[in-house]
């Protein structure tokens, strides 16, 4: 019985360069695809703060919450997935849902009292947090390189808010809440398993906030009928959060998330333009630095993640 022949050199050569021109290609779609959620997210984030002039707080994240969970469950449903299950309620799912309030809730709160761009700012430290409680309750292995990038992207973070100095302002600590409560969804996350679909989540995560959203506005009261102009702001929100959700999903299925994680960072670069031009807002130097160190310091974690991986 004689042995297969090898293939030949230059065919194994174009076929490997082949392989490699298809992941390429992936990662510049897996880009393009964070790209477009990125900037999904900050056009929903204006949207949101436009109501927020007209609309309580309470009462804008009931109306996206249960527009969300309607939308994703939905979806869900349509995929033949069961959205009522008594098995989703893990401690690891709860506790995804207390984390997912509490942050909406900060987020929307810190949005009604600060400037898009400072929250915007802020809310980039969370790779660098999901990192460190990834470390702290996940048992996951982090080297002195980036612990030390840790603790200089939380200067940096200090920097942006500037806590007893002159240009301090007590809300940004509502844009703390936020970032921890996305990092502790982020981690409760990992801990779900994977049966679980990320449109079921979604749907849930939604549907607690707008809970929480109906009894802040209870509470609270100052309920106002929407006009059209609202509505249609309201309806702009929904979208474009729907289309990022998509979005991110669809970049992180395509690309190697160490190619696609570092456009995260363009967010803030949406944020920012859509604020100078809407608002008006001009974020002053220190928030400008505290933002450059921490966007630093989070590119420098990712890629000591994917050097350690291999």
């Amino acid at each position: 019985m004689t042995e297969p022949s090898p293939r030949p050199t230059g065919a194994l050569e174009r076929f490997r360069q082949g392989q490699r021109g298809m992941k390429a290609m992936d990662n510049y779609k897996g880009m393009a695809w964070m790209t477009l959620a990125m900037l999904g997210f900050a056009l929903a984030d204006t949207f949101i703060k436009l109501t927020l002039g007209a609309l309580p707080v309470g009462q804008v994240i009931a109306v996206f919450g249960f527009g969300g969970a309607a939308i994703f469950g939905l979806w869900a449903k349509a995929r033949g997935e069961r959205v009522m299950d008594r098995k989703l309620f893990t401690r690891a799912f709860v506790l995804r849902l207390v984390f997912e309030v509490f942050g909406t809730v900060c987020f929307v709160m810190a949005l009604s009292l600060i400037d898009l761009s400072l929250l915007s700012a802020i809310i980039q430290a969370n790779p660098l947090l999901v990192t460190l409680g990834a470390a702290l309750f996940l048992g996951q292995r982090v080297g002195w390189r980036r612990w030390v990038a840790i603790l200089i992207g939380l200067v940096g973070v200090l920097i942006i808010v500037r806590p007893g100095m002159a240009g301090f302002e007590a809300a940004s600590l509502l844009g703390i809440g936020a970032t921890f409560g996305l990092v502790g969804r982020d981690l409760a996350t990992r801990a779900i398993p994977q049966t679980i679909s990320t449109l079921l989540l979604a749907a849930w995560g939604f549907l607690a906030a707008g809970i929480a959203g109906l009894g802040i506005l209870l509470v609270q009261g100052g309920a106002v009928w929407p006009d059209a102009v609202l509505t249609l702001q309201l309806t702009g929100a929904l979208l474009c959060a729907l289309v990022a959700y998509y979005a991110v999903t669809a970049a992180m299925r395509v690309g190697e998330i160490a190619a696609v994680t570092p456009f995260r960072y363009t967010r803030l670069v949406f944020a920012m333009a859509l604020a100078f031009f809407i608002f008006g807002e001009r974020p002053d130097a220190w928030t400008l630095i505290g933002a450059a160190i921490v966007i630093s310091t989070g590119l420098y974690t990712l890629f000591r993640e994917r050097a350690v991986a291999a």
